[in-house]
């Protein structure tokens, strides 16, 4: 359960492992964009992908979660910084769905089967069309980037929070292993 003074262990565990496959696919995106064409560099490609799939999952059940059990109230801050954190946080959740849906797209358009985790065919979601499959190479490439920067504005506002308004921000996401603050 959410509490006044934190998130439920599974918010946390949803943001966390959220956090972590995007870092992870981000950086293999990166990686992986100039290598030259190999085994190596289509299995690092069906890696990214089954890390987007995974992240789709994972945020379709934190909103789940986050429309099901009320998060704790908001701390005291200034109304534009409470407009702020709601605007940055409405992009992310938008972002981290649109992100992996338009790999999704690209990869069906570019008639590249997504198949998750190497077990699961996924279905194409459009028809294999090789002109929109490069733009959507580019709409994926452009709100990777969108994403990078909402992410580090809200690492950003996160030490901000902890670092210097001591204000207990941070804590109230983090892990906790005691069980008295379960």
């Amino acid at each position: 359960m959410n509490t006044p003074a934190r998130y439920s262990g599974i918010a946390i565990a949803l943001h966390w492992l959220i956090a972590l496959a995007v870092v992870s696919a981000f950086t293999l995106g990166i990686y992986m964009h100039d290598l030259p064409l190999s085994p190596h560099k289509l299995k690092l490609y069906s890696y990214h992908k089954w890390i987007g799939i995974t992240v789709l999952g994972l945020m379709l059940a934190r909103i789940g979660w986050r429309i099901s059990h009320i998060p704790p109230p908001p701390l005291e801050m200034p109304e534009w910084q409470r407009s702020a954190v709601q605007a940055v946080h409405l992009g992310l959740y938008l972002l981290l769905l649109v992100v992996p849906l338009s790999g999704w797209l690209m990869s069906s358009a570019l008639g590249f089967k997504v198949v998750w985790m190497g077990l699961v065919p996924l279905p194409d979601l459009i028809a294999k069309n090789k002109e929109l499959g490069e733009i959507l190479k580019e709409v994926h490439k452009s709100l990777d980037f969108v994403l990078l920067g909402l992410l580090t504005v809200h690492i950003a506002a996160a030490l901000k929070h902890h670092f210097v308004d001591r204000d207990g921000t941070l804590q109230r996401m983090l892990p906790s292993f005691s069980r008295k603050s379960q």
